[in-house]
């Protein structure tokens, strides 16, 4: 049997930044996976936490990385967790582990006596959320996506109010609507600075940026459909198009092969983009996954994107989350299963030919997106820490004054949003 987790804390001293008062100024503590989806909004709160003069603590399990250079004041708690295995034994292993963690977690929540507790999602985080509604602690949810997440489902009923980033989410009871407040998908700040960078359409001759990303690990399919549907169209558009692909280590020869002979304007093939602010503020279209992560980029930026969802994410949570975009035209969705050459090569030709269509989904993309988010979320935790009434709805305001924007974006590009 493994041995017990180090509670033991890095980073600052108690957790609290010098000079502040910890009984008047109690800890925050965020509680979140180890994934990309559940820290990046971690950290954005964290960083406006911080600037607003207020001490936070991160607690993970230990697969969960820390803000690392980025926040290294921020300390960090691990302790235990899992997700449900297969069978019994993988679950029974599963429900021990949380077990332990909701242990640590109780015994953590009395050494910091936080003012509250904010969780991201994933299963690291229902220990620690547990703990601090069990401790009758102020406990604030952050859904990333348009499905609630398992985890959070676990602790609605406890919370007193769950962040969201879409207009409408799927497995949410009736009775714990009234929590919500709209804040959106806080993004890198990297992300946020480009907010205002404007959509320039392709012209009738000029280039066309292509920007293709699977997530993190890249997505097999695009390697193979993307360089097909190229091939299929005529030759004097694809020596328009630069086309830039984010590929699988595995898939990077032979998707380089397929594409070299095409006659592209430019073609480059990475297997991990670190400069993706830039790629999508430059792009004229992308073709992407539709994560949370990725929706809030895309959407905060402003840029027209062919989504096509991950078929086997859970509760198919990528599908709702495109589905509100193509709703609001912002972008076009695409089922895997639909995303065959001849498909997107017909999808292509007619936004190449229709650069109206590309620009308005931009601003559709733009009307729906905010770089607000973590402001938003700040307000949210600090306004339930004060007992008041729910924080301002952030994203349903940036929405209101972007309406006419979106009606009209919708009118143009509706035809085709979703199939």
């Amino acid at each position: 049997m493994r041995r017990p987790t180090d509670l033991s804390t890095t980073g600052s001293n108690a957790g609290f930044p010098t000079g502040f008062d910890a009984n008047a100024n109690k800890v925050i503590v965020l509680a979140a996976g180890g994934t990309g989806g559940h820290m990046f909004p971690a950290e954005a709160l964290a960083r406006e936490l911080l600037a607003r003069g207020r001490a936070v603590t991160l607690v993970t399990d230990k697969r969960g990385h820390a803000f690392g250079e980025n926040l290294p004041e921020v300390p960090v708690h691990r302790i235990r967790a899992a997700s449900p295995g297969a069978g019994i034994v993988g679950k029974l292993k599963a429900a021990l582990q949380m077990g332990l963690g909701l242990l640590e977690a109780r015994a953590l929540m009395r050494r910091l006596d936080p003012a509250a507790v904010v969780g991201f999602g994933g299963y690291p985080s229902v220990p620690t959320v547990y703990a601090a509604i069990q401790s009758k602690l102020p406990a604030l949810l952050h859904e990333q996506n348009a499905v609630l997440g398992r985890a959070n489902r676990m602790l609605i009923a406890g919370a007193r109010r769950i962040a969201v980033a879409f207009s409408d989410i799927e497995k949410l009871g009736e009775a714990q609507r009234a929590k919500i407040v709209r804040t959106g998908n806080p993004v890198r700040p990297a992300v946020a600075a480009r907010r205002l960078s404007p959509y320039e359409a392709p012209g009738a001759a000029g280039p066309v940026r292509l920007l293709v990303m699977g997530g993190s690990q890249g997505a097999r399919i695009f390697s193979e459909v993307i360089p097909a549907a190229l091939a299929l169209l005529p030759e004097e558009m694809r020596a328009r198009i630069h086309l830039a692909q984010q590929c699988r280590p595995e898939d990077l020869e032979a998707a380089r092969d397929a594409l070299e002979p095409l006659g592209l304007a430019r073609l480059e093939l990475q297997t991990f983009f670190r400069d993706v602010p830039e790629r999508l503020a430059a792009c004229h279209l992308a073709v992407t996954r539709a994560g949370a992560s990725t929706i809030a980029e895309l959407t905060c930026i402003g840029r027209p994107a062919i989504l096509v969802p991950y078929p086997h994410a859970t509760d198919d949570h990528q599908t709702a989350n495109a589905r509100h975009l193509a709703q609001a035209g912002a972008a076009w969705l695409v089922p895997q299963p639909s995303f065959t050459a001849q498909a997107l090569a017909e999808r292509l030709s007619a936004l190449l030919a229709d650069p109206q269509a590309l620009a308005a989904a931009a601003r559709a993309a733009h009307g729906w997106g905010t770089a607000d988010a973590a402001t938003a979320l700040a307000d949210a935790v600090l306004a339930m820490l004060d007992g008041g009434p729910a924080a301002h709805d952030h994203a349903d305001s940036d929405h209101d004054q972007s309406q006419h924007a979106r009606r009209s974006s919708a009118g143009a590009s509706a035809k085709g949003a979703a199939e």
